[in-house]
């Protein structure tokens, strides 16, 4: 072996026992070319045992073992499977030269490889036995039952004084998972053997040639005489191969005399081994060691027809619940929400003591997981692992030396990718689990030269070594992993699910917004019109500029109070609300005011001018009718007509010597051309000798019958005219919340000419506290909206110094304080400086 080589830890691994140039004595073997004709090759044995006149090679195999036998071997191969793996053809009981034998032949490598042992008297009974212990494991319903069946039995059957089943770990070394022995043994069950007890070219092997018999450990090597041809000759699949004789030290120094060795392979992979000690030479028969590879292939089929049914039946249960995790995540708007909610679930379906979910740059941690602070390297070794696989370790301090910090709270982590890039991660977390190992033995390889030359003498101690380890957790079974590529696919499902429907709705929440735009464009530029139709009439003849001032304010108030109305309900407002709004500053006395009609709702539209028409007969009738008079009246009556228009009658009476003007104004055109024009209906204004009288039909299209819920709904009233502030608001200091100058500019000068004074207007919060903080004002006016913040946070430290204040807002009636500030006055931009000055004093 190896000779002038280096004795290391990887001696045993490169020893070519595939070629070891010799069998086992309990038969002799011969190897033809491919067509069985010529001996290539023998054993120094074939002669013997074949009673042979002289040396078999370079002999025609007909001649060597007989016409009829090499005629029926012959036939035996041909129907045997070939494929990739060499299937052997086997004989019972042939005479070959007066000699009965048990006759395998196999294909390998151009060669036809004979074995020849001999004969066993019964194969019959051998083959029902196999039968019986497949039965009886057939009926083990768990694998562990399965796995301890196996040993009991096949130490029954077999003969073996001890049977055990040893399982592979992923590192290579394994682990007595359950055993039948005599009772006069000790017991290696549980107990760990390390991986270079099985080389890994051994482990090749046991893939290729499912069963290994050595009768004797001791045995005398029987040498392969080569002929003419000096190529090595592959015995991978030959019964008789000879064994290494570190392996042979090995099982001597175990006390070992004999062994079998079935393997136990799942989907390829070597899982373990069924490994039979004797403690005496013990030859299996040809006839015993093909029931025992039946066996042995039965039962791996039935460990993973078990260990998949386990797997499967948990991952129903574990689907059922994500199931319905994933369901409540593809009904709701927001999955990462539905994901950071549902992590106590999720964290119930691997078993794990902490779980922790990055997803859209938030850290979401549960249980024994990681803090904020220390996940930085987790998601570098998330995002380095390759995209779409579930990643997983036992020992995380081999992934991620640098961070101590970490792997001393966590040893082993999987980690479940939720999107199709690296950018979303669930991640499952287990700490450190100090195990204690009862090796078989000291597993350290020693490097003392043995009797046999250059090679590392196999241990001669198999008492308990105990070994701690730690920094590993328990490692993540197949289920685990199973289980996270199914979780895996439905997240990833469910987040692909909800961005398309995400991207619907963002497409046509962008149409919407578009439209709104849009219909808010239209609605503000008509606004504007209007307002500049209003501020180019000119002033009356003889009026004042202050007169002036106060009805273009009216106007633009009722205007404001109509668009207010509107805003609400796009469907626009009650008649009736909108004539008892225009009366209420008016309404002293309610005997001289009557008003009567059915319900009726206006559109948007209609509200709007009607809004105008009737806030110029108001305004009219107080200055110079009926509301003006001791005397007057003032009736205004409404109803459906048959074709659904709406016909409206303003009448006052009591007015002596009312003399129509010579000259029609702004408020007279008004009154008798918004409602033709902007509506398509009638208007009209006589001046009877007592009174005006106007009529309006309102068409059917603009008007409906409103329901008798709608009789009475919230209404906001324009408070009336506020008389000569009280002097209780004279020199008082007001400071002005407002991001608006203009508007502003406006309520300053108002204020100013109040007797009030303005200390300075603040654009922002930060610039209202810096005024606050140097030089604290008496009163204060708070436009609620500022920019891209709110003013309450100012509202509260000017309440905390128990200075009053007012709002003013946009939205009308429609803001709603915080309760905080529920006593607070609001008052309704455009500003009227009366709404002001009332509300001021009532703070």
């Amino acid at each position: 072996m190896l000779a002038g080589q280096p004795i290391d830890l990887t001696n045993c691994d490169r020893e070519p026992i595939h070629i070891p140039g010799s069998i086992q004595p309990h038969g002799c073997l011969l190897a033809c070319d491919h067509a069985m004709r010529q001996v290539l090759h023998h054993s120094a044995n074939a002669a013997a045992m074949l009673k042979l006149d002289g040396a078999p090679v370079g002999r025609f195999l007909a001649e060597v073992i007989g016409g009829e036998a090499s005629h029926a071997l012959g036939n035996a191969l041909s129907v045997a499977l070939t494929g990739t793996v060499p299937q052997p053809a086997t004989l019972f009981g042939v005479e070959i030269n007066g000699r009965m034998l048990d006759v395998t032949a196999h294909r390998f490598d151009e060669r036809t490889i004979i074995e020849f042992e001999p004969a066993t008297p019964l194969p019959g009974p051998v083959l029902g036995m196999a039968r019986t212990v497949i039965g009886r494991l057939r009926a083990a319903e768990t694998p562990e039952r399965l796995i301890q069946q196996a040993a009991l039995l096949l130490q029954a059957q077999l003969g073996y004084d001890r049977v055990m089943v040893y399982e592979l770990g992923p590192d290579g070394a394994g682990k007595v998972v359950a055993e039948a022995k005599r009772d006069c043994h000790e017991s290696f069950r549980g107990q760990y053997f390390p991986a270079s007890d099985i080389p890994r070219q051994a482990r090749a092997l046991y893939l290729r040639n499912p069963i290994r018999v050595i009768g004797d450990v001791s045995f005398a090597p029987v040498p392969i005489l080569p002929g003419a041809q000096d190529r090595p000759l592959d015995l991978s699949y030959a019964h008789l191969r000879s064994v290494s004789p570190i392996h042979c030290e090995y099982l001597r120094n175990m006390g070992v005399a004999a062994s079998m060795s079935v393997s136990i392979i799942l989907d390829g992979a070597l899982w373990g081994l069924i490994a039979c000690h004797h403690y005496a030479p013990r030859v299996l028969s040809m006839a015993e060691r093909a029931a025992a590879e039946m066996v042995g292939e039965f039962f791996s089929m039935q460990l993973d027809t078990l260990r998949r049914r386990r797997a499967r039946n948990a991952e129903i249960v574990a689907r059922r619940a994500l199931d319905d995790l994933m369901v409540d995540a593809s009904r709701s708007d927001d999955a990462a929400d539905t994901l950071r909610s549902r992590l106590p679930q999720l964290a119930e379906l691997i078993a794990a003591e902490g779980v922790g979910l990055w997803f859209d740059g938030e850290w979401t941690p549960l249980g024994n997981a990681p803090g904020r602070d220390l996940v930085g390297p987790l998601l570098r070794l998330a995002q380095d692992s390759p995209d779409g696989q579930v990643f997983h370790t036992d020992r995380l301090m081999d992934h991620l030396p640098d961070a101590p910090a970490l792997t001393a709270q966590i040893a082993g982590v999987l980690i479940v990718p939720l999107s199709q890039r690296p950018r979303d991660f669930l991640f499952y977390f287990r700490p450190e689990a100090v195990r204690t190992l009862d090796w078989g033995g000291d597993p350290n390889k020693t490097y003392e030269t043995g009797p046999l030359g250059d090679r590392l003498t196999p241990r001669k101690s198999f008492a308990i070594w105990k070994e701690t380890v730690r920094d590993r957790s328990h490692p993540w079974s197949e289920a685990d992993l199973s289980f996270a590529e199914a979780l895996r696919i439905s997240v990833v499902e469910v987040l692909l699910f909800n961005s398309e429907v995400l991207a619907d709705e963002r497409t046509r929440a962008a149409v919407r917004q578009r439209v709104l735009n849009q219909e808010l464009n239209h609605r503000v530029k008509n606004i504007l019109a209007i307002i500049r139709s209003l501020v180019s009439q000119r002033p009356a003849q003889g009026e004042t500029l202050d007169s002036y001032v106060e009805t273009l304010r009216g106007r633009i108030q009722a205007l404001a109070y109509a668009h207010d109305q509107a805003g609400r309900d796009d469907s626009g407002g009650l008649l009736r609300t909108l004539v008892q709004a225009e009366l209420a500053p008016y309404s002293g006395d309610l005997s001289r005011i009557g008003v009567e009609g059915p319900e009726i709702a206006l559109d948007a539209r209609a509200f709007s001018v009607m809004a105008l028409v009737l806030h110029e007969l108001a305004t009219n009738a107080v200055k110079y009718g009926a509301l003006a008079q001791a005397s007057g009246r003032l009736s205004i009556t409404w109803h459906l007509d048959d074709a659904g228009n709406c016909r409206i009658v303003w009448r006052e009476t009591g007015v002596p010597d009312l003399v129509a003007p010579q000259r029609t104004g702004f408020g007279s055109s008004l009154v008798n051309e918004a409602v033709p024009y902007d509506l398509g209906g009638e208007s009209g204004l006589d001046w009877r000798p007592d009174g005006v009288e106007a009529r309006f039909t309102l068409p059917a299209r603009f008007v409906r019958l409103a329901p008798a819920a709608a009789a009475a709904p919230r209404t906001e009233e324009p408070p009336p005219p506020e008389p000569t502030p009280a002097h209780a608001l004279d020199g008082r200091r007001v400071m002005l919340v407002e991001d608006q100058i203009l508007i502003a500019m406006s309520l300053e000068a108002d204020l100013t000419d109040y007797g009030l004074v303005v200390t300075g207007i603040a654009p922002d919060s930060a610039t209202a506290f810096e005024m606050i903080r140097r030089d604290p004002p008496e009163l204060a006016v708070l436009d609620v909206n500022l920019r891209n913040e709110d003013s309450f946070g100012v509202a509260a430290a000017l309440q905390d110094l128990g200075v009053p204040f007012v709002f003013a807002t946009g939205y009308g009636g429609d803001f709603e304080p915080p309760p905080r500030f529920g006593a607070v006055p609001v008052v309704d931009k455009p500003y009227h400086i009366s709404d002001v000055l009332s509300g001021l004093r009532q703070a």
